[in-house]
């Protein structure tokens, strides 16, 4: 990989809806996990800064959606997960990728990533890629059958990160203290990726209370505090495109609360992209 390089600032990540993307790849309790990342964005970000036989790095790996999509590339993934549910799914989707020929190597340990990170020897690693995504809250909209679906009254379910209180749970924590606990784990990160790796990450704006939140700002700011360079940042498509038109994608409360928030007269729009955050590992030449 050289030193300088150009990326599309658009991705079109979303030509299939997420279910179609995960296929078999996935087992089916991976439909648990309330945020998962497309994986059409894990190989987009995989394909862009690795090549084979390099290692790729996911400290908040969830069900292992990024490790999952580097082993079927031919890349190794290491990946870190605090709740002991998601980290036996990540092994479990691992053991399927193997089956199905994936070539490359995958790990999960479990634990909260700053302390992982810190147990692991530098010089058994050397990531070329870091690639995640943090949570912004405790629950997400999860999954959903409502009357429209003939459900008698609104049923939600796989909208949880975790039944506990954890206070290392990132998506427990308000936003100031998460966007620290982010640092403190990209911080000790940095001595497991190769110089001049690229770290790559996936967030979107939210609205509080009708406010949207640039989270994705504030995302780069705690990564640019743990010593990491900037060097883009692009839209990920979560909508496909069609003969030149958009067919959106979007959930039953991401409809509904757009659609209350216009109804007071303002101006809302359902988001259809994840912000893709570039940076780099600034101590050397990448490899």
């Amino acid at each position: 990989m050289s030193a300088q390089r150009t990326v599309a600032s658009v991705w079109v990540t979303g030509q299939q809806q997420a279910p179609a993307q995960r296929g078999r790849r996935y087992s089916r309790l991976s439909l648990e996990h309330p945020a998962k990342m497309l994986p059409a964005i894990a190989r987009r970000a995989i394909s862009e800064f690795t090549r084979p036989g390099h290692l790729v790095l996911d400290p908040l790996c969830g069900i292992g959606t990024t490790l999952v999509e580097a082993l079927h590339l031919g890349r190794d993934a290491l990946g870190f997960e605090l709740e002991p549910k998601w980290a036996s799914i990540a092994r479990l989707n691992l053991d399927l990728a193997h089956t199905q020929g994936a070539q490359g190597q995958g790990r999960v340990r479990t634990g909260e990533a700053a302390r992982t990170a810190a147990c692991i020897d530098p010089a058994e690693a050397g990531a070329a890629l870091l690639v995640t995504s943090p949570p912004y809250g405790a629950m997400t909209h999860g999954r959903v059958r409502s009357r429209r679906d003939g459900a008698e009254a609104l049923d939600k379910w796989a909208h949880r990160y975790s039944t506990t209180r954890d206070r290392a749970q990132l998506a427990h924590q308000p936003i100031a203290d998460l966007l620290d606990s982010f640092t403190a784990i990209l911080t000790a990160c940095r001595p497991l990726l190769l110089p001049g790796a690229h770290v790559v990450i996936t967030v979107r704006p939210f609205r509080t209370q009708g406010r949207l939140i640039d989270f994705p700002g504030k995302v780069m700011a705690a990564a640019q505090k743990a010593g990491l360079e900037p060097v883009g940042r692009c839209a990920a498509l979560l909508c496909a495109l069609r003969q030149g038109h958009v067919v959106a994608r979007s959930s039953f409360f991401a409809s509904l609360e757009t659609a209350r928030l216009r109804s007071k007269g303002i101006a809302a729009h359902i988001i259809q992209h994840e912000d893709v955050l570039i940076l780099r590992n600034p101590t050397g030449e990448a490899p």
